[in-house]
């Protein structure tokens, strides 16, 4: 059996993978599922000094302190860039690591590097006009394709501002984690903001699956996701 570490995305909290988590474990999979610093219910952690290092460093502890092996690491949006140097750090503890609709980068690129231009050009207007200058707001539910009331009320009072500064961090690679097998699960119902990464990890011979639904298939597909998950851990 695997041990899944789910990493959230930008907002989120380790919670959002509630509905997902239950079907691994039925499976006979161990789960974590941790929340990283600043974010939800560790937002009282949060600084101007929280980058993409304190992200990467909170999944490198947890997988040293419990000893993990055999780790199918799944990182959502921007904990795709999490994945990868989680990956790089400790590749003989993880088996394979999966990018659920997030970012495929390479040793000096940052998450805002890989993101499309208009996205990007909103993201860093709204930091410096709403976030001081280093928050990203949470944005609106719905442009993620959430539309279900019952989820947009879990969704909302749990999701907090993101540090920019893991955005503007870049990877800092050893070429480990190019010997830790890859793939890409993306979300293809909304507005299909990593279609650039799905066509990067095509590129390098990565399995790429699509489901569809939106940008939050945790929250809106958990069946159709762990399903994905649970093969690609076979």
């Amino acid at each position: 059996m695997s041990t899944f570490v789910l990493v959230h995305g930008a907002w989120h909290g380790g919670w959002c993978w509630d509905r997902v988590a239950p079907r691994l474990r039925e499976a006979g999979h161990e789960v974590h599922a941790p929340t990283l610093t600043g974010l939800s219910e560790r937002a009282h952690l949060l600084s101007p000094l929280v980058g993409l290092d304190t992200h990467v460093e909170d999944v490198v502890r947890l997988i040293d302190t419990f000893r993990l092996t055999d780790v199918v690491l799944v990182g959502h949006s921007y904990a795709g860039q999490v994945v990868t140097a989680v990956a790089d750090r400790r590749p003989d503890a993880v088996a394979r690591r999966v990018y659920l609709d997030a970012f495929v980068g390479d040793d000096g690129e940052t998450a805002r590097d890989l993101l499309p231009e208009t996205v990007e050009h909103h993201w860093a207007e709204s930091a410096a006009e709403q976030g001081f200058e280093w928050l990203v707001p949470v944005r609106k539910l719905s442009v993620l394709g959430v539309t279900e009331p019952a989820d947009i009320d879990w969704l909302t009072p749990k999701l907090t501002p993101h540090p920019w500064k893991t955005y503007t961090d870049p990877l800092r690679l050893t070429g480990a984690v190019d010997g830790v097998p890859a793939a890409f699960v993306e979300c293809v119902t909304w507005m299909r903001v990593f279609a650039a990464q799905a066509d990067r990890a095509r590129e390098r011979g990565w399995p790429v699956h699509e489901l569809d639904t939106g940008h939050e298939a945790m929250v809106t597909a958990p069946e159709a996701l762990a399903k994905v998950l649970l093969e690609l851990a076979d």
